[in-house]
């Protein structure tokens, strides 16, 4: 029996090992058998199981045939363990001939008959929605149109591919690469729409040579723009995706590609129903497995639909890449994240920009605190102001002689603060910029980037950052989190996932008096300075405006920032290339604060 227990143990381990020729060799029929155990491999989808000899036992009366009785183990992708036990006939037709193991299709499972196959099938369970801070489901399953392309119907590919790019806004070359890598009568995607989004350009796509359609549905949220750099999409998961599931998923499986979608994927997906039968052309036969799936379960966010909405009305109000980010300072939940059709989403939250005169609120508590000023303090605010050589003006280079801290602030008088801002320590900056929350890290479900305020070398370099410009950049994000401390006194720590781990310890923010001060300086920007528009609006409106200069030009190309709050609302917003602050910013900001009730 030990040389019938070496065979069935070699055996065992070369297919485990996915030797099957090998394994083959020690069959009655290799040929037959390498074919079975590769088919096998191919059905369950991976090489071979894991294999464990339990016992053998002589059948035969002259010592020539015996049973062996195996543990196998199959690890299916994205699907639990399917185990059995599996006889195997071993026989020699000599005393001293060699054993070899009776070949079938029971080899690969006792009730495997010859022609069937062994079908492992997956059944997906609803995936669970993301939800608002009211408990509303955010994504609804919602019909979708798959535009693509058949190769073998098309008559002029550059033509096609053009009209297409021009009227579904996708690369041509891609369409183009595609489409020829690609067999005759197979479906190349080119782009998913949500049925209304396909309505409307349907007579332009529809009656082209070579575009064909698959209708479907698909968890998508309230609109295309609603929070896509928080909530993220839904859509064939890519090869990274499957790798980090640890088994939970397989090439075209749907799953998170983005955002919560991904950073929650294994919660809101749950795990699939596995079903293990043999199969007789494709339809199952007997079940030799089966295991129920688990439901997905929601994810509530602190996002406000009210506020999303409002935002979101807000960015589609100007062309420019545009973004707000609303905060609740007493608590530090994100209320929303909004981007419009010409931003990157991301950069709401990550982008890094020159602060410009937002950062005034940072310059102020540093030289509140190194007793400069105070808000009485009566300062010059000449047109321009020259530091080693270095001269900077105001804005149309106005000019307001000598006025308190407040007024100076107020109507953003850069003259007034470079010449604060040499007077500074060189951590000055740097230390209050921490005080708001700027540098800070935060481990939160999705990416985000408060900014950085460099210690500068030079009087000119931190002139310049006195003002926002220099080694100034900040995210959207982080300048509504310091619009949040100026209401709370000291940077929330921000939360996105009602449920999940604090994303950190708060900083300490700056001394009481200070931000006291910072809050009447604010207030004034709107009742007296760069921000009236917003004056009769309910409630109290309080900010700073900035306009961020970058590159070069006469004048140069800028940003246009608004820092505001008002209650238990503080709020950043950015208008890419926008200019003036005051003809960009402030509107969008009016118009965001006029959706939301008080």
């Amino acid at each position: 029996m030990e040389q019938a227990r070496t065979v069935a143990a070699d055996f065992l381990a070369a297919w485990s090992a996915g030797d099957y020729a090998e394994a083959a060799a020690l069959t009655d029929d290799p040929a037959g058998t390498e074919t079975l155990l590769a088919d096998a491999a191919g059905w369950v989808g991976v090489p071979g199981p894991d294999a464990v000899l339990d016992d053998i036992e002589p059948t035969g009366t002259q010592q020539d045939a015996a049973t062996a009785l195996a543990g196998l183990t199959w690890s299916p992708p994205a699907a639990p363990e399917w185990a059995y036990p599996l006889p195997m006939t071993l026989t020699r037709g000599e005393p001293d001939g060699p054993w070899r193991i009776t070949s079938g299709a029971s080899l690969v499972h006792p009730e495997l008959a010859a022609g069937q196959s062994i079908l492992v099938s997956r059944t997906l369970p609803p995936r669970a929605s993301i939800l608002d801070a009211d408990g509303r489901p955010l994504f609804a399953e919602t019909p979708v149109v798959t535009v693509g392309v058949d190769p073998g119907l098309v008559t002029d590919l550059p033509s096609l591919a053009a009209t297409l790019a021009d009227v579904l806004d996708v690369d041509a070359a891609a369409i183009t690469a595609d489409v020829q890598a690609t067999p005759a009568g197979q479906f190349v995607p080119v782009i998913t729409l949500r049925r209304s989004e396909y309505d409307a350009v349907r007579d332009q796509v529809y009656d082209l040579p070579g575009t064909v359609f698959q209708e479907a549905t698909r968890q998508l949220a309230p609109s295309s723009l609603f929070a896509r750099a928080v909530l993220g999409r839904v859509g064939p998961v890519t090869e990274e995706i499957v790798a980090e599931s640890e088994g939970l998923l397989q090439p075209g499986d749907e799953g998170g590609l983005s955002g919560l979608q991904r950073a929650y994927q294994a919660q809101l997906s749950g795990t699939p129903g596995v079903t293990v039968s043999t199969a007789l052309d494709g339809v199952a036969v007997t079940t030799l497995q089966e295991t129920s799936g688990t439901p997905g379960t929601p994810v509530r966010t602190t996002l406000s639909t009210a506020v999303q909405d409002a935002a979101d009305a807000a960015v589609a109000t100007v062309t420019q890449p545009s973004f707000i980010v609303a905060v609740r300072p007493s608590t530090g939940e994100v209320l929303a994240v909004a981007s419009n059709t010409a931003a990157t989403p991301g950069n709401a939250l990550t982008g890094q920009y020159p602060a410009g005169s937002t950062f005034k609120i940072v310059t102020a508590a540093a030289a509140l605190q190194a007793g400069l000023v105070s808000p009485q303090t009566v300062l010059p605010c000449p047109a321009t102001n020259n530091v080693d050589g270095r001269e900077f003006e105001n804005a149309d280079r106005f000019v307001l002689g000598d006025v308190p801290f407040t007024t100076a602030f107020a109507r953003s008088c850069n003259s007034t603060f470079t010449a604060l801002g040499a007077q500074l320590d060189p951590t000055a900056l740097t230390e209050a910029a921490a005080q708001f929350g700027i540098g800070s890290q935060w481990d939160l479900p999705v990416d985000v980037v408060t900014g950085s305020v460099a210690t500068p070398d030079s009087a000119v370099r931190q002139a310049e950052d006195s003002i926002g410009q220099g080694d100034v950049l900040v995210s959207p994000f982080a300048v509504a989190m310091m619009a949040a401390t100026v209401v709370a006194g000291a940077p929330p720590v921000p939360v996105l996932v009602t449920d999940a781990d604090p994303a950190g310890q708060a900083p300490v923010g700056p001394p009481a008096d200070v931000v006291e001060a910072l809050r009447g300086l604010t207030r004034a920007v709107v009742t007296d300075g760069t921000a009236t528009p917003l004056a009769d609006l309910p409630g109290q409106v309080a900010g700073k405006t900035g306009t961020a200069e970058f590159g070069s030009g006469d004048p140069p190309p800028a940003h246009a920032w608004f820092a505001g709050y008002r209650g238990d609302l503080a709020f950043a917003v950015l208008v890419e290339g926008g200019q003036s602050s005051t003809t960009t910013a402030v509107p969008m900001a009016d118009a965001f604060l006029s959706a939301l009730p008080l």
